[in-house]
């Protein structure tokens, strides 16, 4: 079976810290950039981060830029969102989208991150 499962979220606290995880099952992710996507309650997904397939490109949403840092380690087919800083304003549920360059992506069903004193 083809999956992606996010892991990580959590309720944490205001300028606290996660890190989110995204695994590939049934396909590996060498050949896919990859992207977090987050949904607060009430509002459109939005992009958050993404990483090209060799992981030598990266791009940040303004709102999350200098607090977050997207990684990969193609030999776990995993990748991750590391967050630190969270405002309140970050409680979302978080995706994972895997896009490979023949047009084929798939999407995770999301982990939620609360923040929250």
């Amino acid at each position: 079976q083809l999956q992606l499962v996010e892991s990580g979220g959590g309720l944490v606290q205001p300028g606290g810290s996660l890190t989110l995880s995204c695994a590939a099952s049934g396909f590996t992710l060498d050949d896919y950039g990859i992207g977090w996507f987050r949904q607060a309650p009430g509002k459109e997904r939005e992009a958050v981060s993404c990483i090209s397939s060799s992981g030598g490109s990266t791009n940040y949403a303004d709102s999350v830029k200098g607090r977050f840092t997207i990684s990969r380690d193609n030999a776990k087919n995993t990748v991750y969102l590391q967050m630190n800083s969270l405002k309140p304003e970050d409680t979302a549920v978080y995706y994972c989208n895997a896009l490979h360059i023949g047009g084929i992506d798939y999407w995770g069903k999301g982990t939620l991150v609360t923040v929250s004193s």
